[in-house]
């Protein structure tokens, strides 16, 4: 069966979002999954090789997928807003996809800057089914995860420069249950190397 895509322009805080949605391929979808993307001052966008793979991996155990552009990144209007904007930007697009499919269990994934923003807007949530973080950043604000009950999944790269293996399991275990870490050989940050096991890894999760 040939691959759908819906490209959307969503309503925003900020003005409109560029998005696309993408159904499985052989089947109704039995989950919506928002996939958000990394750092936008940084080259960060929806079409990051990473986020692609998340995307597929995804629609292969059956969910479909929302990906969309942070504020001020392709068509999406609006100016970078220290992540307290984007995370704005995430819940009106899980609004406009829970909206679209009111039937259908949500879930949330992001990569390294959008592993932050939908942890933190998954936890404040308290709806989804899980939160996929790949590549968090060690650096990041964690203290809220502490206290965070949604299933927790991270997915991270050895060769991650910024998520020291031993910084993240020492933050992984202050963090509340559900939870589970996932450690992926790989050269860096960007799974270069492992992008199939990366993708695997996504549709296998349970």
């Amino acid at each position: 069966m040939a691959r759908r895509i819906e490209s959307h322009l969503l309503d925003g805080p900020a003005g409109k979002l560029e998005a696309l949605l993408e159904p499985p391929e052989d089947r109704e979808p039995i989950e919506a999954c928002l996939v958000c993307h990394p750092h936008p001052l940084f080259g960060g966008t929806m079409h990051n090789k990473v986020v692609h793979r998340i995307a597929r991996g995804l629609r292969r155990r059956g969910s479909v997928v929302l990906r969309f552009n942070f504020r001020g990144v392709g068509r999406s209007e609006g100016e970078h807003a220290e992540g307290i904007g984007e995370i704005e930007d995430a819940r009106a697009a899980v609004e406009w996809l829970r909206h679209r499919y009111p039937d259908l269990p949500y879930s949330l994934a992001g990569f390294s800057f959008g592993s932050r923003v939908i942890l933190q807007l998954g936890c404040e949530l308290q709806g989804a089914v899980r939160l996929i973080a790949v590549g968090f950043p060690a650096k990041s604000e964690t203290s809220y995860l502490a206290s965070c009950t949604v299933p927790k999944f991270f997915v991270t790269s050895t060769g991650d420069q910024y998520a020291p293996h031993n910084q993240m399991e020492v933050l992984y275990a202050a963090f509340a249950e559900p939870k589970k870490m996932i450690w992926i050989e790989a050269a860096d940050h960007f799974f270069a190397g492992a992008l199939d096991r990366l993708e695997e890894t996504i549709f296998s999760l349970d």
